[in-house]
């Protein structure tokens, strides 16, 4: 009965294990209104809705081959999975939408990264934000030169940045300096980071029209 018992435990925490990785902001209350201010003054106060969305419920196989072939790399690992669950926090300033905020998880060197990137309502980055980095480099990573490179930046600037070389896009991604260029991993998959949760974007929200997706 013990070993039954035992058994059963151990297949509960491997499935758990094996579930499906997510990405929220630790304190979407205290994290949306210091976020808010890269939008404008916080008069009236700025709320956000959430919302969560999956490759799963937006065409299944079909669009994570799409995001797949935009990326330029294959989904792999917990945090990559069809049904990994997407967290989006939606801002108002009254009742208007002044932008939005979604993370992602993705692989480093040295352990996970949470990469979060604030949106306006065109696309283009407002503000990027490790909430999770295990680096060596985490210091010179998280500083505010190194996110301030990210801000003005769109998914038209990443389409042609290569993840898999860490080449090409626009002269804007070329300019974007590594702090430590002697340990580029967790650079390079900052900046996969970066464009994964572009193309994600551009699925659950700006490309909501009705338009098929390439």
């Amino acid at each position: 009965m013990r070993k039954i018992f035992g058994f059963l435990i151990l297949f509960l925490l491997i499935g758990f294990g094996l579930a499906a990785v997510g990405c929220d902001l630790n304190d979407p209350d205290r994290d949306i209104l210091r976020i808010g201010t890269y939008y404008t003054s916080l008069s009236p106060r700025i709320t956000y809705k959430t919302e969560y969305l999956s490759l799963t419920k937006l065409g299944g196989e079909k669009t994570l081959r799409a995001v797949e072939e935009r990326l330029g790399d294959k989904f792999s690992g917990l945090y990559e999975t069809i049904d990994v669950p997407y967290t989006l926090y939606t801002l108002y300033q009254g009742e208007k939408i002044i932008g939005y905020v979604h993370g992602i998880n993705q692989k480093g060197k040295y352990g996970g990264l949470q990469v979060f990137l604030a949106y306006d309502t065109r696309g283009v980055i407002k503000h990027f934000y490790y909430q999770k980095l295990t680096s060596r480099k985490a210091a010179e990573l998280r500083s505010a030169e190194f996110a301030g490179q990210f801000a003005g930046l769109s998914l038209q600037d990443f389409l042609s940045y290569a993840v898999q070389t860490g080449s090409g896009g626009s002269a804007g991604v070329q300019a974007i300096q590594n702090p430590s260029p002697e340990d580029a991993a967790d650079f390079l998959a900052t900046l996969r980071a970066v464009k994964k949760n572009l193309i994600l974007m551009d699925i659950f929200v700006f490309n909501k029209e009705g338009k098929e997706l390439p």
